[in-house]
């Protein structure tokens, strides 16, 4: 039953499955060092596998307790939050539950602070609503957001759409942000395209070849990732003489 699972209990579990020694290496590689992107956010050492298993435990959690796990100043703790959501989006039966999953995740973005927690839950949620053609408006107030977590938002929300063969968002959301001044949207960017590529490298070329002069160098080469040695070759000498 919900209202038997407590986030305190949930926290709880999550100490179980600790990586000893762990915390300090996440707190580096997500740069929580003062001026960086990630700066004062705490962890307490579990891997991402294990707090699947754990966020799936809790799920049937009532939002209340969600809620209390996404305003928790340690990292896992939000990041399990936002991992029930994608379930208990992925299990709901109507539009009407999906909605206030969805709406409850917008309004609770706060705690997606950080690149991974944004990219393992934006595309299970609002990406299948732009499938839809669902919450329109507000993909487009994260795409004109001044908030750069928004920003990462609204363009890793089209891995979803990309998957369907659907590129009009993702088109749209790495225009908006060719000129982003933050790396971490910079690769977003050239992550969605190069998934786009992959689906359709015609597209992808042709992106290339009007935008190459506007576009990052990081954006390019994640764009052109997967490509041959001569077509990456051919992509950089066209950027270094734009």
């Amino acid at each position: 039953m919900e209202h038997n699972l407590t986030a305190e209990e949930w926290q709880s579990e999550l100490q179980k499955v600790i990586t000893p020694g762990k915390a300090e290496t996440l707190q580096r590689f997500f740069r929580t060092g003062k001026g960086d992107y990630g700066e004062g956010d705490m962890f307490i050492g579990v891997m991402v596998p294990d707090n699947r298993k754990v966020a799936k435990m809790f799920a049937g959690a009532s939002l209340t307790e969600v809620e209390k796990m996404i305003q928790s100043p340690i990292h896992e703790h939000r990041l399990s939050g936002l991992l029930a959501l994608v379930e208990k989006y992925r299990k709901a039966k109507t539009e009407e539950g999906k909605r206030e999953i969805v709406d409850f995740y917008l309004s609770h973005r706060y705690g997606a602070n950080n690149w991974d927690l944004v990219d393992l839950s934006v595309p299970y949620i609002l990406g299948e609503e732009l499938i839809q053609k669902r919450y329109l408006e507000q993909w487009h107030e994260l795409l004109e957001s001044q908030n750069m977590w928004d920003n990462r938002m609204a363009v890793v929300s089209t891995m979803l759409p990309i998957r369907r063969k659907i590129y009009v968002y993702t088109l749209e959301a790495v225009l908006r942000h060719l000129g982003h001044p933050h790396q971490l949207l910079h690769k977003a960017c050239g992550w969605m395209l190069r998934e786009m590529g992959k689906r359709d490298i015609a597209l992808l070329q042709d992106f290339l070849a009007h935008h190459i002069a506007q576009m990052p160098t990081i954006t390019l080469s994640y764009a052109i990732e997967r490509m041959s040695d001569d077509e990456k070759q051919y992509w950089r000498a066209m950027k270094k003489e734009s």
